[in-house]
């Protein structure tokens, strides 16, 4: 299981669905169905979204540098 971090590549927005994409183990696009899907009822879909965007740490650019 891999921590969950939102990714530098393959986000569309703030990398929050490809994030939950990764920890999950299902595609992007997927995921983005289903949040779209979910807004579509009531409740506090988009604020949790915002507050993942803001909580998640982004993944960290691996260093190229070998001393």
């Amino acid at each position: 299981m891999s921590g969950l971090v939102r990714p530098r590549e393959g986000r569309m927005l703030g990398g929050v669905c490809a994030a939950l994409a990764r920890r999950f183990g299902t595609s992007a696009n997927t995921m983005r169905l289903i949040f779209v899907v979910s807004c579509l009822l009531p409740g506090p879909q988009f604020l949790v979204y915002l507050a993942l965007w803001v909580l998640l740490p982004g993944e960290k650019k691996a260093s190229s540098t070998s001393w």
